[in-house]
């Protein structure tokens, strides 16, 4: 190829085709197929959807060796067994929730993910957005008010903050590890004002570096509260027949009591659910590998 011959002209067909239009693009093998995601995600949103995660994961790396700056987003498995006992890891939900409060508002970027996660239901779009918390300093906060706040969202009072989900409360301190965030944060308040927000080491505890602002995300992908556990006892009702308080499940709930694996049952905290394509942008590039129908 001639180095004078500029690399975006061979994608200039994908900056002009239509919206629903196809294109196929063949003979692309190894890590062309990520540098030819990374060329068009300079421009547009790009979603890649490939037949497993381990190959999701190959392209993310490769990715980001090709364009370092570039947003990437990862949208992973649970990783778990429908309907088993076992819920996701928090690492892993964290991770989903990030790369969904991000990918509404993504301009530019490539977000990758399996098929057979693309092919299960998420919570609508609203969910996410409305359910986030900004934190700022100079910022008025009831600690009562806010500690309730983070239980409904789904976070855990401990007493040392390791993983994501998890809050910590020692006097005017509060130690709080973010879903979607890579590090936790110290919250240092003032009477009821915030008067520094810190990030430390979980494993050290030693504060590093601050900001002026966090966002917290929710700690769960469905609601968790009087009104959600309300609409699940209804649709379950509606969905089983019998008597509900025969199930473990059901009986939790009405506790609200958290059950391991109830994440397969989301749906019924919701009217509707949505999937992943209700939260892409209206320009986004799908990109998708040869054998991707295959696996689906």
């Amino acid at each position: 190829m001639n180095s004078n011959f500029p690399l975006s002209n061979l994608f200039q067909p994908i900056f002009t085709c239509k919206r629903g239009q196809r294109q196929d693009w063949g003979n692309l093998c190894g890590s062309s197929i990520s540098l030819v995601a990374s060329q068009i995600a300079q421009q547009l949103p790009v979603l890649i959807i490939t037949p497993d995660t381990l190959s999701a994961q190959r392209l993310v790396a490769d990715i980001q060796f090709f364009a370092p700056t570039l947003p990437t987003l990862l949208f992973p498995d649970w990783e778990t067994l429908p309907y088993d006992i076992f819920s996701p890891h928090q690492d892993s939900v964290s991770e989903r929730l990030a790369t969904l409060y991000r990918l509404p508002d993504l301009e530019r970027g490539v977000s990758v993910l399996p098929v057979t996660t693309l092919m299960s239901r998420l919570s609508p779009p609203s969910y996410v957005k409305n359910q986030s918390l900004l934190i700022q300093c100079g910022q008025r906060l009831n600690f009562d008010k806010f500690r309730r706040q983070l239980e409904q969202a789904g976070y855990r009072c401990v007493s040392q903050v390791i993983e994501h989900g998890e809050f910590a409360i020692r006097g005017s301190l509060l130690d709080l590890f973010p879903m979607g965030s890579k590090v936790p944060y110290r919250i240092d308040l003032l009477d009821e004002e915030v008067d520094s927000i810190r990030i430390f080491d979980p494993e050290t505890q030693r504060s590093q570096g601050t900001l002026t602002e966090i966002r917290l995300l929710p700690a769960r992908e469905f609601p968790f509260n009087k009104e959600g556990i309300t609409l699940f006892k209804d649709q379950w009702r509606a969905q089983f027949s019998g008597d509900p308080m025969v199930s473990p499940i059901y009986r939790d709930i009405s506790k609200s009591l958290v059950p391991a694996g109830i994440e397969y049952y989301f749906p019924l905290f919701f009217t509707q659910t949505h999937t992943l394509f209700d939260y892409l942008p209206e320009n986004s590039v799908i990109l998708t590998l040869l054998n991707v129908l295959d696996v689906a």
